[in-house]
Parts: structure tokens; C-alpha cells; sequence
């Protein structure tokens, strides 16, 4: 019997001839780098971050793009991840501030801003803000608090954290100093003085730099405490 080209066995199909598969998708996000910290005193509190925006792979797209914002209320925001979701959260919390202020005629104090930075994460969480945050100030009695949210508004008061590219680093370095983890015979509820901390938080960068290609350029450190804010700014690596 002699088979043609377009013979086929009894009950054998056709076999389809293998197509290319596209994949279509969606994803506005960059995670432009850089690192934040805070770090949390008796009666204070600050906010420390580099300048480098990069474009989440090899190239710089700025050295002086602040990640530390002063508010109106008189706290400081620090955010690491995704610049423009950056520059829209804090926009729009400082439109609930003034909102706020002239509703109320007084600022909104530190609890009340943590909160409603968190009920602000919270409304994204369909399309969220990809951004990672902290927020630092005084309460009504003079004392430093300081807080920590991830994308979608989930937060904590805290001590010490770090956010970004280099907090896999900073973290366990300020668990250490600061927490006293895994130290014996301390007083593990002991808070750092303001020059500790400002001497720990450039430390802290100064090493990272060394080991985070998305950290450095310059470092800005916001330390807030009744008397209003106070600015520091460091010169990092620049390579």
C-alpha cells in the first residue's frame, strides 16, 4: 500500500502545526531603589535616606532625588520603591492634612497622621501605591514615635526599621544597636540620645553603600521633636 504525503492512519487526527504563545501583561511599576530608615529617641525622632533614583536595573536616573518629606503637621515621611507612587501618596496626604488643619483650625497630630496613612494605603489596595513607608514625629507629650506601613497600609509603631534596596543590610545592624538583640546583661528597653542615633543612621548608610548598588550619592536625615525638624545631609559614595 502506498502512502502519500497527506496519508493518515485510521482514526489518527491531524496534528496542528505549533503556534507561538504571546504573553500580555500589565505592570506600571519600577522599583527605582534607594533605602530609608528610622530610628526613634525619648523625645525625638528621625528619618534618614539616600538621594540615588535608579531605573531598577544599572542606570541612574537622578543622585539628588529626596526620599524624606517634612509635612505640614510637622512629621516626616520616608518612603523607598516606586518614586511616582512616591510623590502621589505624599501629595495626597498632605491635601488630608490641610483638609484637616482647615476644618479643624490645628494641625493634626502624629497619631492621627500615622493613621490616616494608613487608611490612605489601605483605599489603594486594588492598584496600590508600591511603595514601602515610614513615618516619624512627637505625640502630645513630647515623646519620639515612630511608624512602619507596607504597601497596603498595614502598620506598627516601632523603634527602628528600614525600608528599601540596602534594609536587608540595615535591619539586622539596627536590631542590634538599637534593640539590643541578642546582647545579654542590657536593658533592652533603653532608647538611643539624638547624637547616637544620627551617628548610627550614618553608619548605617556609610556601610550600605558599599554593599547596595541602588544606595548612595547623598544622605538626607530629617530629625523631628517638639521644638519642629531639623536637617543633616552627608555626602555618600558616588560610584
Amino acid at each position: 500500500m502506498e502512502y502519500g504525503l497527506m496519508h493518515q492512519e485510521p482514526n489518527q487526527h491531524p496534528v496542528a502545526a505549533p503556534r507561538e504563545v504571546h504573553n500580555h501583561g500589565f505592570y506600571p511599576y519600577v522599583d527605582n531603589g534607594g533605602t530609608v530608615l528610622g530610628i526613634c529617641g525619648k523625645d525625638f525622632a528621625l528619618v534618614a535616606s539616600d538621594t540615588r533614583q535608579s531605573n531598577g536595573g544599572y542606570l541612574i536616573n537622578s543622585r539628588d532625588t529626596p526620599k524624606t518629606f517634612k509635612l505640614s503637621n510637622g512629621t516626616v515621611l520616608g518612603s523607598a520603591g516606586f518614586h511616582a507612587d512616591t510623590m502621589q501618596c505624599l501629595e495626597t496626604l498632605e491635601q488630608r492634612a490641610q483638609l484637616y488643619f482647615h476644618k479643624h483650625e490645628r494641625q493634626m497630630n502624629a497619631k492621627a497622621m500615622a493613621q490616616t496613612l494608613s487608611h490612605l494605603l489601605y483605599s489603594k489596595r486594588f492598584f496600590p501605591y508600591m511603595i514601602n513607608t515610614v513615618l516619624a514625629g512627637v505625640d502630645a507629650k513630647g515623646n519620639g514615635v515612630l511608624y512602619s506601613y507596607d504597601p497596603v497600609g498595614s502598620f506598627g509603631e516601632v523603634t527602628q526599621y528600614s525600608h528599601g534596596s540596602a534594609s536587608a543590610l540595615l535591619n539586622p545592624f539596627l536590631d542590634n544597636q538599637i534593640a539590643r538583640a541578642h546582647q545579654t546583661g542590657v536593658d533592652h528597653s533603653a532608647l538611643p540620645s539624638r547624637e547616637q542615633a544620627i551617628k548610627l543612621a550614618i553608619d548605617a548608610f556609610t556601610s550600605a553603600t558599599e554593599r547596595d548598588i541602588y544606595t548612595g550619592d547623598w544622605l538626607e536625615i530629617l530629625v523631628v521633636d517638639s521644638d519642629g525638624v531639623q536637617e543633616i545631609k552627608r555626602e555618600l559614595k558616588h560610584d
